[in-house]
């Protein structure tokens, strides 16, 4: 099960980068336009594509990398 999860991980940041890719060339390619209407709806497109790519960065590093606190290391009562 635990390299199931891995393997979606993987997958959400593969997909994730592409797409990054991909909204920073519409994001580069919305700045030739000629057309002030299509260039605001494609500069707001491609900012959306790569903030939803971001989100899935940061999704998979916090799956990756959790952070413990020092609670949850030593959760024994010393008692």
């Amino acid at each position: 099960m635990k390299t199931l999860v891995r393997i979606k991980n993987i997958i959400v940041l593969l997909l994730s980068l592409f797409f990054l890719v991909f909204g920073i060339d519409i994001l580069v390619s919305s700045f030739k336009m000629a057309n002030p209407l299509e260039f605001v709806m494609t500069l707001f497109s491609a900012s959306f594509i790569i903030l939803f790519c971001i989100v899935g960065i940061l999704y998979v590093f916090f799956r990756f990398f959790p952070k413990k606190s020092t609670d949850e290391i030593d959760h024994v009562d010393t008692k």
